[in-house]
């Protein structure tokens, strides 16, 4: 289990993350959003055993991963800006890999290898981004580790690429116990392969949720009125959003409730609809801090 208790991280006067706890269980899949900047490199980099928290700590099987060598030869960490050295090939750095990773399986590679279609010798410098990507996933699965940290590791991989990564993550976690975390400023990236997800905003961690609590929890309703309609009516009603346009109400609620129905009839309107919000519709509202007209924008 990977375990983040109170995490928080400067850069001298800067904060960059603020008391940030959540537990990823072994088995699992947990997504990391937040817009570009907000703090997911920060947080995995502290979790890697790179940076040191000034608050709280990273613990993985109950063990402090800074400067810890003994849960940096069970973990893997792929950055989102990726390097490797000036004549490295697969060959070479499936050695180097596997001198490291005590459960590193030549076998295992053997077979991505063959999934992905890449030369072993050939220099990795000389692949294009999305090879180089898949390259170093490659390595982290052909290394076996029981930790795994990757940072928009989706980037540069086309869709069947892509495709693929999901479904072999998915299997290898299944398959080892493996408890990993995954960030990505992309929802749709996440919305199919994560058991968990978390969301970064203004530092903190602001949700901490199954995807199956997103999808039964959050609600939408768009009432049609025949008369004018105004947030006076709603004042009774806890919602987490509220859009009146004429007479077309929308409203959001984070929980599902028969008394939100209840409420929301009482207000006699001609028609009520309900839907289930998407992950990208529930972390959008969960991050939108400023309403803005855009026809307004361009305006002399």
């Amino acid at each position: 289990m990977i375990e983040f208790k109170n995490v928080t991280k400067k850069f001298g006067d800067f904060t960059a993350v603020e008391n940030i706890s959540f537990k990823v269980e072994p088995s699992s899949i947990y997504g990391l959003i937040g817009y570009n900047g907000a703090g997911k490199t920060t947080l995995l980099k502290t979790a890697a055993g790179i940076y040191k928290a000034e608050v709280g700590s990273v613990t993985m099987d109950n063990q402090n991963t800074f400067d810890n060598p003994v849960i940096r030869k069970s973990m893997f960490y792929i950055p989102d800006d990726l390097y490797f050295p000036m004549n490295a090939s697969i060959k070479s750095m499936a050695k180097l890999y596997a001198d490291y990773y005590p459960n590193f399986s030549y076998k295992t590679l053997e077979n991505l290898l063959e999934v992905f279609g890449l030369d072993y010798k050939k220099k990795i410098r000389g692949f294009s981004k999305g090879m180089q990507r898949q390259t170093e996933i490659i390595l982290a699965l052909a290394s076996r580790p029981r930790f795994m940290l990757l940072d928009e590791t989706f980037d540069g991989l086309d869709p069947q690429k892509k495709d693929i990564t999901k479904k072999l993550f998915v299997e290898y976690v299944a398959e080892s116990g493996c408890s990993l975390i995954i960030s990505s400023h992309n929802l749709p990236e996440l919305s199919d392969l994560c058991d968990n997800v978390g969301l970064i905003n203004g530092k903190h961690l602001t949700m901490d949720c199954s995807v199956y609590d997103i999808s039964d929890n959050y609600r939408k309703y768009r009432l049609i009125f025949n008369r004018d309609i105004t947030e006076e009516d709603f004042k009774d009603i806890q919602y987490k959003s509220l859009e009146i346009d004429g007479k077309i109400v929308t409203v959001i609620f984070d929980k599902n409730s028969q008394d939100q129905k209840d409420k929301l009839n009482a207000l006699l309107p001609m028609a009520i609809d309900e839907y289930r919000l998407t992950m990208e519709e529930v972390f959008l509202n969960e991050m939108e801090d400023k309403k803005y007209d855009i026809t307004k924008i361009f305006e002399k």
